[in-house]
């Protein structure tokens, strides 16, 4: 009888350890590259105004071995939609560069195109220990490696007349934009969410790619009606019935992914589309862009 205990405890451990390498195959081979379009509806105009579309797009995080993503980035270009923002972190690596700017050329909104960048638009990954993000945000100032090409990036997006919000303000029609530099790396200025200008808008959006609390209370409580932020990749790698175990920043792993309201705001933070080429897995948590159709409220 005390023999089948060892032989049940190691049946126990093989079938635990085979469960781990299915999940591991799945999120690399499978869920990584699952892409998804999801639809919300936000209600945040005020009565009257008529509707707007966003499609909203985050952390591409492009190398020039994506192809399956940049496929899904050529398709959702044809989608109708008033305005495209992206929050950031779009170069996966210098050689994304080309890729990227490629890609993003063939958005052709109603009224326009905007982008903030992320820390990985101005530095290359690096190698991380996964279990480091359990202990906090990773390192917000880095010091050393490779230099991502972030000036040629914006000059690009700029020819194919995207506007680059990165601590600045803008306005395409009737939409009032402000955007932040990213707070991961402390190149935030949160004095860009200034209160609204004379002449009225029928949304204001603020954007930023790290939704840290400073920022979004910033765009909050100057009167940003729809903030737009990404970073988090929904937790990337997440529990069923527990959801995102880390967010990377200060913003609660409940608010990871997805429509939330901040304040008086709507907080839309996108689960993202890509991963560091260093991290290439997802689980429970697939890739994905997000349409937005603001309403008037009630």
């Amino acid at each position: 009888m005390p023999a089948t205990i060892p032989a049940r405890a190691g049946a126990l451990a093989g079938g635990v350890a085979a469960a781990g390498v299915a999940c591991v195959a799945y999120g690399v081979l499978v869920e990584r590259d699952w892409y998804r379009l999801r639809r919300e509806t936000v209600p945040a105009l005020a009565p009257g105004r008529p509707p707007l579309s966003v499609l909203h797009l985050s952390d591409l995080h492009l190398t020039a071995a994506d192809g399956r993503r940049v496929e899904f980035l050529r398709r959702l270009a044809d989608e109708p939609a008033d305005l495209v923002v992206l929050t950031g972190d779009m170069l996966g690596a210098p050689e994304g560069l080309d890729p990227v700017l490629d890609v993003l050329g063939r958005f052709r909104p109603g009224l326009g195109a905007v982008a903030v960048l992320g820390s990985n638009d101005y530095w290359a990954p690096r190698f991380h220990n996964w279990v480091g993000y359990f202990r906090g945000p990773s390192s917000r100032r880095r010091r050393t490696g490779a230099r991502n090409p972030w000036r040629e990036l914006v000059a690009g997006l700029e020819d194919h007349g995207w506007l680059v919000l990165s601590n600045r303000r803008g306005r395409l029609g009737d939409v009032e934009l402000a955007g932040m530099d990213d707070p991961h790396i402390r190149r935030d200025d949160p004095r860009v969410a200034l209160p609204p200008s004379g002449e009225p808008a029928r949304l204001r959006v603020g954007v930023v790619h790290s939704p840290y609390r400073r920022s979004l209370d910033a765009f909050e409580r100057n009167g940003y009606g729809l903030l737009l932020a990404g970073h988090t990749h929904g937790g990337q790698v997440c529990l069923p019935g527990v959801g995102a175990l880390v967010t990377n920043c200060d913003l609660p792993r409940s608010r990871a992914r997805g429509l939330s309201q901040w304040g008086t705001s709507w907080l839309h933070v996108s689960g993202g589309l890509g991963t560091s080429k260093f991290a290439r897995f997802r689980f429970a948590c697939r890739p994905e862009a997000s349409l937005l159709t603001v309403v008037p409220r009630g």
